[in-house]
């Protein structure tokens, strides 16, 4: 994966515990084109590789800009943003990569939260561009941890923007399902934000009829999975006829690491799709939030990085 140096150009508080990062080429020339829905793997320094949403409006070639929630629980990803980049440094980011796209529509319901706010930013700078119809509702636990509320009220899509704070009086409360309504064919929805936000509006647009060929996800992170069940299983290299053992408690990108085979990964929570190998045989134990039902379905690809096997054998491509 090409890998592009960037600058610190701008660091800046948004909210409670969330900061922005203003990236610039070093010498001021363009960086590579994105997609209102992109992200980059960002290398947080001596730590590890995240991926974090472009949240800037898509049509700016000078700069990328991401928003990093402080996290108690995160593995120094977050933390190491927070107190460790500072303007001016350097940074190793990858080219955006956009698995969250808009598609073609006359309406767009898009529903935030928290962080989780970022994609759905440069998407509503795009429609708002383009003149297109649409609704953001921004859910957050409270108004200081509401990251570009300022920048939001500034911008020509204001109106367009329906904010929802827990803390906040019942009138301007999130009613899920009012905001949905009934499904049209021509509208779709955008949902970004934790596990359980993302599958709070899920459930409740599939129970009002929305189509999954209507809803669009993106998660910024994984739930902590139950381990307690796992068990040893074997990986068979097809093109060396190799095989060899995944203990309970490993991953199979590190039990084959430890045999000197490298499976690149980014996040290792199975979000990113860093790291999907094809399965030549066997049965898949999907635990990843990136592939569909349809996809995970196939048995033809998984996420080493957190999935595991329901056969004693998984035969990969590598």
């Amino acid at each position: 994966m090409t890998q592009i140096a960037v600058k610190v150009l701008g660091k800046k508080q948004e909210a409670l515990d969330i900061a922005s990062f203003e990236l610039v080429k070093p010498d001021g020339s363009a960086l590579p084109a994105f997609s209102a829905g992109s992200h980059i793997d960002v290398q947080v320094p001596g730590g590890p590789t995240r991926q974090y949403s472009l949240c800037n409006d898509a049509a700016e070639n000078h700069r990328y800009r991401i928003a990093v929630l402080r996290d108690a629980a995160s593995r120094g990803g977050s933390t190491g943003m927070h107190d460790t980049v500072r303007e001016g440094d350097t940074l190793l980011v990858s080219e955006p990569r956009n698995h969250f796209p808009l598609v073609h529509a006359d309406r767009h319901l898009l529903f935030a939260g928290g962080i989780g706010v970022t994609p759905l930013l440069a998407m509503a700078q795009r429609l708002s561009t383009i003149g297109a119809e649409f609704t953001l509702h921004y859910c957050t636990r409270s108004r200081e941890r509401t990251a570009f509320r300022d920048e939001i009220a500034a911008s020509a899509y204001a109106q367009r923007v329906k904010f929802h704070f827990d803390d906040g009086p019942p009138s301007q409360k999130l009613h899920l399902e009012r905001a949905l309504g009934a499904p049209e064919a021509g509208t779709h929805v955008y949902i970004c934000g934790p596990t359980g936000f993302i599958a709070f509006v899920l459930k409740t647009a599939e129970g009002l009829g929305w189509s999954k060929e209507q809803i669009h996800l993106e998660y910024f992170g994984a739930e902590p999975q139950d381990t307690h069940g796992d068990r040893a299983f074997q990986v068979k290299i097809a093109s060396s006829g190799e095989v060899y053992d995944v203990p309970a408690d490993l991953s199979v990108v590190h039990a084959l690491q430890a045999h000197g085979i490298e499976i690149m990964t980014s996040c290792e929570q199975g979000v990113c799709g860093t790291c999907i190998t094809r399965v030549l045989q066997g049965e898949c134990d999907h635990r990843d939030l990136y592939f569909t039902d349809a996809e995970k379905a196939k048995q033809d690809q998984f996420t080493p990085c957190c999935s595991r096997a329901r056969s004693p054998l998984l035969v990969l491509d590598l």
